[in-house]
């Protein structure tokens, strides 16, 4: 997802995997430990297919993804990643975005499910939204303003992750993405002509940035 607010403070109200910690760097520690990797474009094959789920935890093969995926995403200046962006078949996500209440998220869940919202409760904002994978265009989606999302975490440990306002629209982007669906996806088809079209005309500017942003943090 390319939704993401500047997060230069180090000691901005932060939580990580859903719990508050007192302070956090300015990049995640998976960020200095991981390396870029290529993020995948609208029309490739893995992003419309459904991820198959995480079965094995607590490897380094694993935690190795998640600080990769990280620092693609620092790099790419996303608020969240799923693995089939890097081209890689899992039903995993990783964010780092700050809400509108000034609230830094940070983690990754694996096997990620939704909770339903019965059709009193829900509320739909449309705000705009990107994504990674389709560089360049933002557009108007209606998403709801709260979202609850249930999985395991890299060692396998329960994880249940609850967003309001932009981190809520992150959550339910990221599980569209493992569920071979993107935000265009959501849009008329007029609409969805037009956001394919600005993306031809501005993705060699936005791949040419990822590149600089990686020059400078040395990836």
């Amino acid at each position: 997802m390319a939704v993401r607010f500047d997060d230069t403070s180090e000691d901005r109200r932060v939580r990580v995997q859903g719990e508050p910690v007192e302070s956090y760097p300015r990049y995640a520690p998976e960020v200095e430990r991981g390396e870029v990797r290529r993020i995948t474009v609208v029309g490739e094959d893995i992003l419309n297919r459904r991820c198959r789920e995480v079965t094995e935890f607590g490897t380094p093969e694993l935690s190795k993804l998640i600080d990769d995926m990280f620092a693609t995403n620092q790099v790419a200046d996303g608020a969240g990643l799923a693995a089939n962006q890097v081209d890689v078949d899992l039903q995993l996500f990783i964010w780092d975005i700050t809400d509108e209440w000034g609230v830094r998220h940070v983690g990754h869940i694996a096997n990620p499910v939704l909770d339903e919202v019965e059709a009193s409760e829900r509320t739909l904002i449309e705000e705009t939204e990107g994504c990674l994978s389709v560089p360049g265009p933002y557009r108007m989606v209606p998403r709801l303003d709260r979202a609850v999302v249930r999985g395991r975490d890299k060692d396998g440990n329960p994880l249940v992750i609850e967003g309001r306002g932009y981190f809520a629209r992150c959550l339910q982007h990221e599980t569209d993405h493992l569920h071979g669906s993107l935000y265009l996806d959501r849009l008329a088809k007029r609409e969805r002509k037009s956001a394919l079209r600005e993306m031809e005309e501005a993705k060699e500017k936005m791949f040419a940035r990822r590149a600089a942003n990686a020059a400078k943090l040395g990836k």
